[in-house]
């Protein structure tokens, strides 16, 4: 018996082969279709960490005199 990780996962391997030769298509426009949203929401700051508690305050200077 093969305890080898390729032995094991040869099965898996010959799926994904199989998967992709019959459905690649379609695969590639699920993929497309979905990281359009993820790159949006990671450019808008998806990403960032926010802190517990944390305000965020937004202030508003207006210069001019009286006219």
């Amino acid at each position: 018996m093969h305890n080898d990780p390729i032995y094991l996962l040869e099965p898996v391997f010959h799926w994904l082969d199989g998967l992709i030769h019959e459905d690649g298509d379609y695969l590639y426009m699920a993929l497309v279709y979905v990281s359009l949203p993820l790159i949006a929401w990671i450019l808008s700051g998806g990403l960032r960490r926010r802190q517990a508690g944390q305000q965020h305050v937004v202030a508003m200077y207006a210069s001019g005199g009286p006219a």
